[in-house]
């Protein structure tokens, strides 16, 4: 057995003891890749990973804006934390902006001066970190408007949703405590608004008003605790965040839309190194481009105007930033309504619009895969994208939101419009109020209709093809238009939507005569299901197909005898050669 083992293995390779050196890679760089493969096993990880396909197409950069804006928000932020000092002790401003100099101000929107006029680059550093959180939080909704509206959140990708969703909500509330902290009129106009809003809470509201202020509004302790919850806690959850994001997107792998040789078992892109990867850096240096230009020639927040922060004073049209505007345009349209019950005071005009509502809509933002999923029943994975045409009362239902959303911020500026509009600020309050629930019904109808025409036409053109401006006439005299193939791919695009089926209800009894469980939910269940795909047009059938391509091939030989030639009476138009040619008369 000995001698058989030597003749098989060349035992000289063997190692016959544990104390000598290990075989080590032929240069230093490998030797420390080597000894941490060993210990870590990243190579088998990386060599996966680094060659992971990803899809391509314009709309997937949105959620790498908001990626790479938030990448330019944790440098600039790293840089103004060197300066900024979060106190609210007064001092006299003695910084080199003369029309301030000498005021009483606290410390945190000195400080705040100081990095605009006094540290080089400081201003840029400031504007750019304001436009990267605005850009931030733009590129999120919008990236979450082509999740939905692609269906891009369907299983098994439900918890990335909710994840985004979470993101967005973070990034507001980020958004809120950073500008806060210059402690200027305009940002402590909104922390007195903030202080209201907090006592509109029944019952604990002016506990937690107490406690948040550290004593009677403004007392000393809102900006540093401000200034910690956005440098530490909502920074680090939305790191967090942002990686379980990634990580779920790398294990789902990334949605695709439709095409040729694309299914739902694969993805038909680009390996992630070398072309993803250098992709994704050149996009990094494209939006910290971007950001930089509009920090250094768009002016935003020059909290110099507006200076200190002062009780007695409130800036003329003072508006939150843009992401914060829906909020309160909802608080300008409520009416006044208040009730007394038990001996406390409840402020329906504050506590609907600012408390009940944003989470109402952020609750039904959060749940709406899992409302779509159980109307339609669907418990398939879904990796292939779809036209927002090719859900429309999904899209509707979207659109109808986004109203819902546009109206409420239009109303956030009613005393802007008046003024530039001159108009009544009360007609457009009482405008406003109807039509953030009459806009969204129309909205829902008019989306849906077009959507639903939209497949129709898909519809026409892959059976009938699309029309080339030809004109034909037939030897009745009958005039008709040519119509041409769609190419393969545009085909294959409009046909790959599967055909929509309606939930069915259970039976409401079993065969020995007992209710089944849940039957009145199951039966709601069930309607729903049957409205949600009303009138949707069905993709055409292979029947369909081959039947409509049997046509096209016989009209195509009836009208190949006229190919290479004018048609009757078009010779004389200035664009064809007439030598030799006569009129047809067939």
């Amino acid at each position: 057995m000995g001698a058989w083992l030597k003749m098989t293995i060349d035992t000289s390779k063997v190692a016959t003891t544990t104390t000598g050196t290990a075989a080590t890679a032929p240069t230093r760089t490998g030797a420390v890749a080597n000894w941490a493969d060993e210990r870590l096993g990243l190579g088998t990880v990386m060599k996966k990973n680094l060659r992971k396909v990803f899809p391509d197409h314009w709309s997937f950069m949105l959620g790498e804006i908001a990626l790479w804006s938030f990448v330019v928000l944790l440098l600039t932020g790293v840089f103004l934390t060197l300066w900024y000092d979060p106190s609210m002790a007064e001092t006299p401003y003695t910084g080199s902006y003369a029309p301030l100099r000498g005021i009483e101000m606290s410390q945190g929107m000195s400080s705040t001066l100081h990095i605009s006029f006094d540290v080089r680059g400081g201003l840029l550093m400031r504007q750019m970190h304001h436009w990267a959180a605005m850009l931030f939080i733009a590129a999120m909704m919008v990236h979450l408007l082509r999740v939905y509206f692609t269906g891009a959140f369907r299983k098994p990708r439900e918890l990335n949703w909710v994840i985004g969703s979470l993101l967005l909500l973070l990034g507001t509330l980020e958004g809120f405590t950073g500008y806060s902290l210059p402690d200027d009129l305009l940002s402590g106009t909104g922390i007195r608004a903030a202080d209201g809003f907090v006592k509109s809470i029944p019952v604990v509201g002016t506990y937690v008003s107490f406690f948040l202020f550290g004593g009677e509004f403004p007392g000393d302790s809102i900006i540093p605790r401000l200034y910690i919850i956005h440098v530490l806690l909502i920074p680090g959850i939305l790191l967090g965040l942002i990686a379980a994001h990634m990580l779920l997107l790398v294990y789902h792998k990334h949605t695709q839309w439709p095409g040729p040789g694309r299914t739902e078992e694969n993805v038909v892109g680009f390996p992630m190194l070398p072309v993803y990867a250098a992709k994704a850096g050149g996009f990094f240096f494209v939006v910290f481009g971007v950001t930089a230009i509009m920090g250094g020639l768009m002016t935003i927040n020059p909290i110099w105007r507006y200076g200190p922060y002062d009780p007695t004073k409130v800036t003329a049209g003072s508006q939150p930033d843009w992401y914060m505007g829906w909020p309160d345009g909802a608080l300008r349209i409520m009416p006044g309504i208040e009730t007394e019950l038990f001996g406390y005071t409840l402020s329906w005009n504050v506590l609907v619009p600012i408390i009940i509502l944003p989470g109402l809509m952020f609750t039904i933002l959060l749940m709406l895969p899992f409302i779509e999923n159980w109307i339609t029943g669907d418990k398939r994975d879904h990796h292939l994208l779809e036209r927002p045409r090719d859900a429309p009362t999904r899209t509707a239902l979207m659109v109808a939101l986004m109203t819902f959303y546009g109206l409420m911020w239009a109303a956030g500026g009613n005393d802007i419009i008046a003024i530039r509009f001159d108009l009544s600020i009360n007609q457009i309050t009482y405008f406003l109020r109807a039509a953030v629930f009459i806009g969204p019904v129309i909205a829902f109808i008019i989306a849906r209709r077009w959507c639903i025409s939209l497949q129709r036409k898909d519809r026409d053109d892959v059976l009938h093809g699309y029309e080339t401006g030809i004109i034909m006439r037939s030897p009745e005299g009958g005039f008709s238009e040519r119509h041409a193939p769609l190419p393969q791919e545009s085909v294959y695009t409009l046909t790959s939507r599967e055909d929509t089926k309606a939930y069915a209800a259970l039976p409401a009894t079993d065969a020995n005569g007992v209710d089944a469980p849940n039957g009145r939910i199951d039966r709601v269940r069930a309607k729903l299901s049957q409205a949600w795909f009303a009138h949707d047009t069905a993709p055409p059938t292979r029947e369909e197909l081959d039947e409509a391509h049997h046509h096209a091939e016989h009209a195509h030989e009836l009208q190949g005898a006229l190919d290479g030639r004018a048609a009757d009476g078009h010779q004389y138009d200035g664009k064809h050669a007439v030598e030799g040619d006569h009129l047809r008369n067939d």
